[in-house]
């Protein structure tokens, strides 16, 4: 309830900064916006067109806008950044971690990137150092330099004096990392651990031994590893093993929502638009997409094309046609799903491809032969004609048996092309889908009946 009610609030704070945007009210939405989250601000921004977005921005606390800016997406951080003078991003971004802020230089061009780092403290230039020396998708994009390491040699006393001279530790600290002479990576050493134990311990005798992740590991691989160590924290290390950074939970869940999103886009051929982008930007992202799904569904007409002469002699054809494409589709789009998850997820491979297959098969041939029966029904009480719904029936069966097939194999081959299944996969089985479906219908009636 208390869930709710939080929800209702944020959203009538956000429908009366509509309200005062339209009005022309500036104090009134400035006001509002100091009451927001940073993250409640994005979302405000992402769902306004370029004018009204415009303004809004130039109303948001100059502190907030590092915190605005790391919570966007990156179509719309790139257009607010175009904005801004290198001295304002520099202000802006100066007390955001690491990782926050190479995700925003990252969106400058080259030359602006440098105008900006010029523009920073050697401090700040050289936490980011290390962070843009990696590509943003991989643990070292991801890692956050800001960290406490201890050694293995000292006690929990002398830790524990040495954090209360630093007077603070990072957001997000759960663990202290242990490292040898050298800087390699030990272990962690649990705060709940430090402080429960005897203070005339070691840190070795009670730290954890750990494996670093590293810095080169793509980021999906990194919350993979999170899921299923059930981290909240992790360091990264380079080959030799010397501690970097730290990655943690948050960075992963934004990893898990972008990937989420891309996937989303990518399968509608918005790649990554923003939902108010210019009209020509739009058309070029998205006309070559739409080219491609017309040449592929040219080729299902083209099947549907040869049988003409049978359609023109059965027109009741024209009307069943559709039910056998569509059952098609349907029951290898459950297939491809199973199959790009289970690639995702690293479930499923060479060894188990064979077993995976026969499992869709069988499933697909009992569902064709429960539905064959029912469209059969259907279609001799709608046309009473016996022999087309046999047709039908066989029809379906023969597509949910191809589209087993098609499911199973489409994502693999595309995966060993290195195309993303999810991008491509289900395009191509549509069109396989509606090309046997309408081939095996027409031309079983063109057998059968004509």
């Amino acid at each position: 309830m208390n869930d709710i009610t939080q929800r209702e609030e944020k959203n009538l704070i956000i429908d009366r900064l509509h309200e005062s945007l339209s009005a022309d009210k500036p104090d009134i939405a400035r006001e509002l916006l100091m009451q927001m989250h940073p993250s409640e601000i994005a979302d405000v921004l992402e769902s306004l067109p370029g004018k009204a977005r415009a303004t809004v921005w130039d109303l948001i606390n100059p502190r907030l806008e590092g915190d605005v800016l790391s919570e966007l997406h990156d179509a719309v951080r790139t257009e607010l950044l175009e904005q801004m003078q290198p001295q304002e991003v520099a202000e802006a971004t100066r007390d955001l971690d690491t990782d926050d802020v190479a995700d925003i230089i990252q969106d400058l061009p080259e030359e602006i990137q440098d105008s900006v780092l010029r523009s920073m403290d050697q401090q700040n230039r050289q936490r980011l150092a290390s962070a843009l020396s990696y590509p943003e998708d991989t643990a070292g994009g991801l890692m956050n330099t800001d960290i406490i390491s201890v050694r293995a040699d000292v006690t929990l006393d002398v830790v524990m004096r040495y954090l209360r001279r630093l007077g603070q530790i990072p957001e997000k600290t759960d663990n202290l990392m242990v490292v040898d002479r050298e800087n390699k990576f030990l272990g962690i050493l649990p705060l709940a651990d430090m402080l429960i134990r005897d203070p005339e311990n070691s840190v070795g005798e009670i730290m954890t031994v750990a494996t670093g992740i590293q810095a080169h590991i793509p980021s999906i691989e990194v919350a993979k590893t999170f899921e299923q160590r059930d981290l909240v924290s992790a360091a990264v290390v380079d080959e030799d093993n010397k501690l970097l950074g730290r990655i943690t939970v948050d960075d992963v869940v934004d990893v898990i929502q972008e990937e989420a999103d891309y996937t989303l886009r990518s399968m509608a051929g918005v790649g990554d638009e923003d939902m108010f982008t210019s009209v020509l930007w739009s058309v070029r992202r998205r006309v070559a997409w739409l080219c491609i799904n017309l040449a592929t569904a040219s080729l299902a007409a083209s099947v549907v094309g040869r049988f003409q002469e049978t359609i023109a002699q059965l027109v009741t054809l024209a009307v069943l046609m559709p039910i056998v494409a569509n059952m098609g589709g349907v029951a290898g789009s459950q297939t491809l799903t199973i199959a790009i998850r289970g690639i995702a997820l690293g479930q499923l491979s060479k060894s188990n491809t064979r077993s995976l297959l026969f499992k869709e098969i069988g499933v697909a041939l009992i569902n064709g032969m429960i539905l064959a029966v029912v469209v059969t029904l259907i279609a001799l009480a709608w046309f009473h004609q016996p022999k087309l719904g046999l047709i039908v029936g066989l029809a379906i069966v023969l597509n949910l048996f191809t589209a087993s097939l098609a499911g199973t194999l489409i994502p693999l081959g595309l995966k060993r092309l290195g195309i993303d299944p999810a991008v491509a996969g289900g395009m191509l089985l549509t069109t396989v889908t509606d090309a046997v479906g309408f081939f095996s219908f027409l031309g079983l009636a063109t057998l059968l009946l004509v």
